[in-house]
């Protein structure tokens, strides 16, 4: 399969297995299906090339729509899609795989992720072992991971053949994820984050910090443009959503200005601990 870099300001990264990826991207989760196709269409518009989708955010088909739609070649693009909960297993692991690809209308993915470990299943290594199929098959460019704590990394990787080149977590300015980002690095997994604005309901009040507002001012910048600059140079790959074609553009006017190392580690103190989506040990809805 083709690997091309596109030519845009957005920085791509290498993944484990010498895969790029795009550290700038468009999250559609909760994106509703009637606005999934302008919001990604606006993507591309933009310059984006990663789309992250799943088959639990129910608009992979408009995903597939909007590629079809934007013209653009398959490989200029870096598509991401999840494996939800009850296709845990290695049958089902290829089969969730099969109907994300026939729900997008594509040939393979660049990236598929576990969705959630699950570990009260005791199937994550026979659903990795899917992965691994799907990948040696060819149906997918990389395979990775989604919401893994570094103790179910610990599990996994002993009996895995591919070591996740993508371990997707909620990660932002309050919520830091430092062990788990010092433990991916270790084992040479890119670390992505997801709510890296700090979702809906704390982004209004972490955007609102005076220290963000501050350095907002001072580089003429909007609050969310300084925490995804944040994001850019800690080495992870983010993926805002929205559905606004404005908001888009401006979350990807990053990267003609650089925050010193002290601005970077202030941001970083904003850390509280505190998880705003479920936790992974005990998630298990399907």
């Amino acid at each position: 399969m083709p690997d091309h870099q596109v030519h845009t300001d957005i920085p791509w990264v290498t993944l484990n297995n010498g895969v790029r990826m795009p550290q700038l991207g468009l999250g559609v989760f909760l994106t509703p299906k009637e606005q999934t196709i302008s919001s990604v269409l606006a993507a591309f518009e933009n310059g984006y090339r990663l789309i992250d989708t799943a088959a639990a955010y129910r608009n992979e088909e408009e995903v597939g729509e909007a590629i079809r739609q934007s013209g653009l070649p398959r490989e200029e693009l870096f598509i991401t899609s999840k494996l939800w909960n009850s296709d845990h297993g290695y049958d089902q692991a290829i089969k969730g795989l099969e109907t994300s690809l026939k729900r997008l209308g594509l040939d393979y993915l660049d990236l598929y992720l576990i969705h959630w470990p699950l570990p009260m299943k005791g199937l994550t290594l026979q659903t990795w072992k899917g992965l691994e199929r799907a990948y040696k098959d060819g149906k997918v460019r990389a395979i990775g991971v989604s919401n893994f704590k570094p103790a179910h990394l610990e599990r996994l990787l002993p009996e895995s053949e591919v070591v996740p080149a993508v371990l997707q977590i909620e990660l932002h300015p309050t919520f830091t994820q430092e062990e788990t980002r010092n433990y991916a690095r270790a084992h040479g997994i890119q670390v992505e984050s997801w709510f890296p604005l700090g979702g809906q309901r704390s982004k209004d009040t972490l955007l609102s910090t005076p220290l963000l507002r501050q350095l907002a001012d001072k580089y003429g910048k909007t609050p969310a443009q300084i925490v995804l600059r944040w994001h850019m140079q800690l080495g992870l790959v983010a993926i805002p959503k929205s559905v606004h074609a404005e908001r888009i553009r401006e979350n990807r006017l990053i990267f003609d200005f650089e925050l010193s190392q002290e601005e970077v580690a202030a941001i970083s103190a904003l850390d509280t601990g505190v998880r705003l989506g479920p936790d992974p040990d005990t998630f298990d809805v399907e």
